[in-house]
């Protein structure tokens, strides 16, 4: 199998509608939940400490930004 014939078949799979939505609904998701209702049900409902917790939601919203950027450059959002 050639290079070329490997990268069509990878990009085939962020052709389809739904990988594009999935990923998009992902990505607002870590964005938007994971800093708001993660730290809440984290602090009580996982009795962590509200630093760990505010860290792990930080680092939710990274991922969901750096996911969003990802997508933007693939142009599946315009």
């Amino acid at each position: 199998m050639t290079e070329e014939q490997h990268e069509d078949k990878s990009g085939s799979r962020m052709d389809s509608v739904f990988w594009k939505a999935l990923l998009v609904i992902a990505a607002a998701f870590l964005t938007f939940v994971g800093p708001t209702y993660f730290v809440y049900a984290a602090v009580h409902a996982l009795n962590l400490d509200f630093t760990i917790s505010m860290v792990s939601g930080f680092a939710l919203f990274v991922v969901g930004f750096a996911l969003i950027i990802y997508l933007i450059k693939r142009k599946v959002i315009t």
